[in-house]
């Protein structure tokens, strides 16, 4: 087998199977579906997680797993997919970072892989077996690489940011009395 057919097919299966993924792990918290609790559910935990508002945080973790899951899967605007989903799994181990790294102890190993591997399709491109290539790689171009890094990083920079002020405001900065 050619050199490069092997690394369209490596990159075919890297796609389909973190995409698959991160589709499952965003239906769980849009839909409820594969064992999720939907939408409100989920926005309701994030915001006891320190994500404020939240079924907007969970509508838009939802969106970057799924929707970047399905692009990554089917090599749409790849760019673009592994950046919303690296973005997506910034969230993650954020909330997973304070039990450390192994997931055995529900660190952040496993959202951090995801991530990395998101992105680095996102970076090295779908391969020749996807609609980017199809598509002459109208929407795979290093401008739309820039923006949705650039973009994607800034977010999560800000979301992160946001949800640290929130976590580390007093009883006293909500106007209630510490000493109830």
């Amino acid at each position: 087998m050619a050199s490069s057919c092997r690394k369209d097919l490596g990159l075919l299966a890297l796609r389909v199977g973190t995409g698959g993924v991160l589709f499952a792990h965003g239906a769980q918290k849009l839909f409820g579906w594969f064992g999720g609790h939907g939408l409100e559910a989920t926005g309701a935990a994030m915001e006891a997680m320190g994500f404020v508002p939240g079924r907007q945080s969970a509508l838009a973790a939802g969106l970057g797993e799924a929707g970047g899951g399905v692009l990554l899967a089917l090599g749409i605007a790849t760019p673009a997919a592994g950046a919303a989903a690296g973005g997506a799994m910034a969230g993650a181990v954020a909330v997973h970072a304070p039990a450390g790294f192994f997931a055995a102890s529900g660190g952040y190993e496993y959202p951090a892989f995801l991530g990395f591997v998101a992105a680095g399709i996102g970076l090295a491109g779908p391969g020749r077996f996807s609609f980017d290539h199809l598509t002459r790689h109208h929407l795979d171009q290093p401008w739309v690489l820039a923006l949705a890094f650039t973009g994607s990083a800034a977010a999560a920079a800000a979301v992160l940011r946001r949800r640290a002020a929130g976590r580390s405001r007093t009883d006293e900065d909500y106007g209630l009395d510490p000493d109830d």
